[in-house]
C-alpha cells in the first residue's frame, strides 16, 4: 500500500524507567563482553604453541618423544579446520552459544589433561583445545560486531597482543615444573573465569531477547566464499601433519611458500568478496604469517639458556607492547573513514620496522633493547588488524579470519624450514645458538619482504578502487542493508529512494543525478510528438505536444482499454529511465501536512513531468505550446476517495507514489 507523505512521529513514548533498564543491561553487556575478549583471545591463541619439547626430559621412558611432539602439535591444525565452519555458524546463529561451547571444550580438555598418560590421549586433548579455540575466535568477533566500534577495536588489539605473547605465555607455567602434563593445562583457573563470564554473557543475551545473527545472516557471496576457505585449510593442515615425518628443509620451505601463495591467490578472487574484501584479507594474511612465528623465535632466542635475559627479562617489553597495541587500536577506532586505509598501511609499515629492529637489535643480553622491536610489532599488528576490521563488513571479516589461521600455520612451517636449514650443520652448543640467531635474522628479512609486498599490493588496489574500502562495510553493527544493497541516504526516511538508490514500485527505476537533469534540460526539443508507447519527454525540454493521459503526475483510474501487460512493463521501464528526476521529492516545506484530511499521495506534482497550463500554475512550468490543445488541469481530474485504499498494483506509469517509495525498505 502507498505511504502517506506525512512523517511518522519520532517521539519516544516510553517513560524513563522503560528506557533506563535496556540501556543499563546494554552497558553491562558491553562490559562483560570486553572482559571476555580480554580473557578469551589469549586463552585461544596460547593453545597454538607446541611446548612439549621443553619438558621432554620429564616424559616417561615408554613414551616416544617424537610421537608426543607430533601429538602435541595437533592443536593448530584442528584450529585451522574449525575456524571456517565456525565462521559460517556465527552467521546463522548468535555468538553467545558458541562462546559457551568453545570455553566448555577448553575446560574439559584442561581438566582431563591432568590424567593424560598416553600419546593417543594427548592427541585427543590437543584436538579439543584446537576445536575450542577455533570456536572462540570467530564467536568473539561476531559478538563484538554487534556492539560498539570500541569493542571491535579491543578485539583487534587483543588479537595482536595475543599473537605477540602466545609463546611466552605458553612457556611461563613450565618454569621449574615437575610434570609434563602442565603443557596440557597451562591456565586452568583463567579458563574457569572465562567460562563464568561466558555464562553471565549468555544469561544477559537471553534476557535482552536478541534473535538475529550478526549481519542478518549469510548472503549469496558468503554462501560461496566461507566454504571455499575450507579448501586451503584442509590442504595446509594435511601438509603440516605430513611435514612431521622427516621432510627435508628445502621441501618444507617450498611447501610453505606454495601454501602462502595459494592463500593470497584465494584472497585475490574478486568473486569471493570484491575489491572491498581483498585489502582486509591481505592485511590479515600478512599479520598471520609474520607476527606469531617472529615472536616465537624472539622468545626462544631471548631465553636464559641461549644467553638472553629469560622470560622474566622479557615481560616488561611484552607489557609495554601490549598496552601500546590496545591503545593504538582504540585510537584507530576513532579515525574517520578516509584515514582508515592510511592507518592500515601505516600499521604494516610499523610491522616492517619491527622486523628491521629484530634484525638489528636482537639478540640482546638484557636491558631495554627488546622493547623497541616488540612494541613496533605489537602496535603495527594492532593498527593493521583494527583497520582491516573497520574497512570490511562482517562477512568479509569472517572470510579473512578463515584465511588467517592457515596463514599462521604456513608461517610456522616456513619459519621451521628456515630454522632446520640453519641448524642442520650445527655440532656444538655455540653453533646451535648461532644457528638460531641466523635463522631469526633470515626470517625477519623474509617476513619484511612479504609485508612490503602486501603494502604495495594494497596500495595498487586502493588506487584502482573507485570507492574507499571503508565504504563497503555494513552500515551498522549487526544490521543488514536494504534489498538494494545500500543504506538510505542521510536525511531521507527509510524506503525513500535517494539519488543513487533504486526506487520503489514494479519498474525498479533508478533516480538520475542532478547532472542528468541538467543534460536533459539542455537537450533540443523533440521534432514530433512522441507516440503514446514512447518514453516521456525530458523534464525541462522545450514545449511539446500534449502527453498521453498515462503520463499525468496525478494518479487516476486506469482507462478501460488498458495496454497489454508487456507494453505496460516496457512503458514503466522506459518512463523510469527517462524521468529520473521524478524520483526526487519536493522540498520539505511542500511536504508538510496541511490541515484537514489529506490524500494518500503527495500534493505537489513531480518536477520532471510538464504540468498543464492554467490558473495557479507557476511561471516556467507550463508544458503547453502556443496553439496546441491545452492539457486538462490535474486538479480537475476526478480523484479516488481520500479515505479509501489504493490498488495493490499501481498504475503502469510513474507516479508520485514511486517518488516516495512503497514504505520502509523491506529486508
Amino acid at each position: 500500500m502507498a505511504v502517506p507523505p506525512t512523517q511518522p512521529t519520532r517521539a519516544v513514548t516510553a517513560g524513563p524507567k522503560g528506557v533506563a533498564r535496556p540501556l543499563g543491561v546494554s552497558a553491562v553487556l558491553d562490559v562483560i563482553l570486553g572482559l571476555l575478549v580480554a580473557v578469551v583471545l589469549p586463552l585461544a591463541i596460547v593453545a597454538i604453541p607446541n611446548t612439549i619439547s621443553v619438558v621432554a626430559t620429564l616424559l616417561p621412558p615408554e613414551i616416544s618423544q617424537i610421537a608426543m611432539v607430533r601429538a602435541h602439535g595437533l592443536a593448530l591444525p584442528a584450529m585451522v579446520l574449525t575456524v571456517p565452519p565456525a565462521a559460517i555458524a556465527v552467521r546463522r546463529m548468535r555468538a553467545a552459544p558458541l562462546l559457551v561451547a568453545g570455553l566448555t571444550l577448553l575446560a574439559v580438555a584442561d581438566a582431563a589433561g591432568g590424567y593424560a598418560d598416553s600419546t593417543l590421549l594427548v592427541g585427543v586433548l590437543r584436538v579439543l583445545h584446537g576445536i575450542g579455540a577455533g570456536l572462540l575466535v570467530p564467536a568473539t568477533l561476531a559478538a563484538v560486531w554487534e556492539r560498539s566500534p570500541l569493542l571491535r577495536a579491543l578485539w583487534g588489539g587483543m588479537l595482536a597482543v595475543s599473537l605477540l605473547t602466545a609463546q611466552a605465555l605458553a612457556l611461563w607455567p613450565l618454569d621449574e615444573v615437575r610434570s609434563w602434563r602442565v603443557t596440557l593445562q597451562p591456565y586452568p583457573m583463567l579458563t574457569g573465569v572465562a567460562l563464568a563470564l561466558a555464562a553471565v554473557y549468555l544469561v544477559l543475551w537471553m534476557k535482552r531477547g536478541q534473535g538475529a545473527p550478526a549481519g542478518g545472516g549469510t548472503d549469496v557471496a558468503e554462501g560461496g566464499r566461507l566454504p571455499v576457505a575450507m579448501v586451503p585449510a584442509v590442504a595446509i593442515a594435511a601438509l603440516a601433519l605430513g611435514s612431521t615425518f622427516d621432510w627435508p628443509p628445502d621441501l618444507l620451505i617450498g611447501a610453505a611458500l606454495l601454501s602462502i601463495l595459494v592463500l593470497f591467490g584465494l584472497a585475490s578472487l574478486r568473486i569471493l568478496g570484491g575489491a572491498g574484501g581483498q585489502v582486509p584479507a591481505y592485511t590479515m594474511l600478512a599479520v598471520g604469517v609474520v607476527v606469531l612465528p617472529t615472536a616465537a623465535q624472539v622468545t626462544y632466542v631471548e631465553l636464559g639458556g641461549l644467553g638472553g635475559p629469560g622470560l622474566s627479562g622479557l615481560w616488561p617489553a611484552f607489557v609495554i607492547a601490549g598496552v601500546a597495541g590496545v591503545a593504538a587500536a582504540a585510537l584507530v577506532s576513532r579515525l574517520g573513514d578516509g584515514a582508515v586505509s592510511l592507518a592500515g598501511a601505516g600499521g604494516l609499515v610499523l610491522v616492517v620496522a619491527g622486523l628491521c629492529a629484530v634484525r638489528l637489535l636482537l639478540p640482546a643480553p638484557g636491558g631495554p633493547a627488546p622493547i623497541v622491536p616488540l612494541t613496533l610489532l605489537g602496535v603495527g599488528a594492532a593498527v593493521a588488524l583494527t583497520s582491516a576490521l573497520r574497512s570490511s563488513g562482517p562477512g568479509a571479516a569472517l572470510f579473512a579470519l578463515s584465511l588467517f589461521f592457515p596463514a599462521v600455520l604456513s608461517g610456522f612451517l616456513l619459519g621451521s624450514g628456515v630454522q632446520f636449514m640453519s641448524l642442520k650443520d650445527a655440532a656444538t652448543s655455540q653453533a646451535l645458538v648461532d644457528g638460531f640467531v641466523d635463522a631469526l635474522h633470515l626470517w625477519a628479512l623474509i617476513g619484511g619482504g612479504l609485508v612490503v609486498a602486501v603494502i604495495v599490493l594494497c596500495s595498487v588496489l586502493a588506487r584502482r578502487s573507485p570507492v574507499p574500502a571503508s565504504a563497503t562495510a555494513d552500515t551498522a553493527a549487526g544490521d543488514s542493508l536494504p534489498p538494494g544493497g545500500r543504506a538510505p541516504a542521510e536525511g531521507l526516511p527509510a524506503g525513500r529512494p535517494s539519488a543513487d538508490q533504486p526506487a520503489g514500485g514494479l519498474g525498479g527505476s533508478r533516480v538520475q543525478p542532478p547532472s542528468a537533469t541538467a543534460a536533459a534540460a539542455s537537450a533540443p526539443p523533440p521534432a514530433s510528438p512522441a507516440p503514446p508507447s514512447a518514453s516521456p519527454a525530458p523534464p525541462s525540454a522545450s514545449p511539446a505536444p500534449a502527453a498521453p493521459p498515462s503520463a499525468s503526475p496525478t494518479p487516476v483510474d486506469p482507462p478501460s482499454a488498458a495496454p497489454a501487460p508487456e507494453a505496460v512493463k516496457r512503458s514503466r521501464r522506459s518512463a523510469g529511465r527517462a524521468t529520473g528526476p521524478v524520483m526526487v521529492p519536493e522540498p520539505a516545506p511542500e511536504l508538510e501536512p496541511l490541515a484537514g484530511p489529506q490524500p494518500p499521495w503527495p500534493a505537489p506534482a513531480a518536477r520532471a513531468e510538464p504540468e498543464a497550463g492554467g490558473e495557479g500554475d507557476r511561471p516556467g512550468r507550463d508544458g503547453s505550446e502556443p496553439g496546441a490543445e491545452p492539457r486538462p488541469d490535474p486538479r480537475s481530474e476526478p480523484r479516488p476517495d481520500k479515505t479509501g485504499t489504493l490498488p495493490v498494483v499501481p498504475p503502469p506509469t510513474p507516479s508520485p507514489e514511486d517518488a516516495l517509495g512503497d514504505g520502509p525498505a523491506r529486508t
